[in-house]
């Protein structure tokens, strides 16, 4: 009988300590790694404009030189 109780007992504890920690989880779990992935790609476009505008210049002076 006292088996059963404490099997009883256990099973409660360990459903009330998932219930909770359910419960308490916190909503915005993922949002700084979404925001860190759109600065990642606001940064990434930025460098590839100024690449690409670097790169037209350099261009156009080297046809100059001709």
């Amino acid at each position: 009988m006292y088996y059963l109780a404490a099997t009883l007992h256990t099973l409660g504890v360990q459903m009330r300590d998932t219930a909770i920690r359910k419960a308490t989880k916190d909503p915005e779990r993922g949002s700084v790694t979404i925001e860190n992935v759109i600065w990642a790609v606001a940064v990434i476009a930025i460098v590839g404009i100024v690449v690409l505008a670097i790169t037209n210049f350099v261009r156009d002076k080297a046809a100059e030189i001709r």
